[in-house]
């Protein structure tokens, strides 16, 4: 894989879907909880598979979880379960779908505690700022941090599902917490 690919961190190769995600959300602050929330769903439910994989189904994620609305998710049930498992928008994994609507009350526990859950995140940030990395190749980009390793431990200590240390620093990659385009980026000029 090219480290950049038509001015572009070259994870995203040349796919439309994937080009569009990087430019316009990858890597971008999100300010707004429901937005952190629905990344929180569509990361957990990336664990063993590829990103483009559940980009794609975004829209049935968007769906079945009811507008990633975490109060709405959270008052799911098992009838709820059932029929996502029969809906062929998501990829049909019972844990992961338990898991979203696990994370959902989890999430709207953290709002409560913290104020909100970005403010949650932002704890674990150094003086509380995003992250900006200045690297240049695809090779120097971890795939975990300290930061998402100390998240991860308290996200998993609270309950969490499908949020180990890796989707943990996606997570804060795609929200914009961490800052990893690629020196040269066309992202990072603008």
């Amino acid at each position: 894989m090219d480290d950049l690919v038509n001015g572009r961190c070259g994870w995203c190769g040349t796919d439309a879907l994937y080009q569009a995600y990087h430019d316009k959300e990858w890597g971008k602050p999100v300010r707004d909880d429901r937005s952190l929330f629905e990344f929180l769903v569509l990361e957990s439910a990336q664990a063993g598979l590829s990103w483009i994989t559940i980009l794609r189904k975004r829209e049935g994620y968007r769906e079945a979880f009811l507008g990633f609305d975490p109060e709405r998710v959270a008052r799911m049930t098992d009838l709820d379960v059932e029929r996502l498992m029969g809906f062929e928008g998501i990829v049909r994994n019972r844990l992961k779908i338990r898991s979203a609507i696990t994370n959902a009350r989890l999430f709207l526990a953290i709002q409560e505690e913290f104020g909100s859950f970005r403010a949650y995140v932002e704890s674990f940030l150094p003086d509380v700022r995003p992250i900006v990395h200045h690297f240049r190749t695809l090779a120097e980009v971890p795939a975990s941090s300290p930061e998402s390793d100390a998240m991860s431990r308290d996200m998993r200590k609270r309950g969490f599902k499908f949020f180990g240390s890796t989707i943990c620093y996606a997570f804060l990659q795609a929200s914009g917490f961490i800052d990893d385009h690629l020196e040269g980026c066309l992202c990072r000029k603008a």
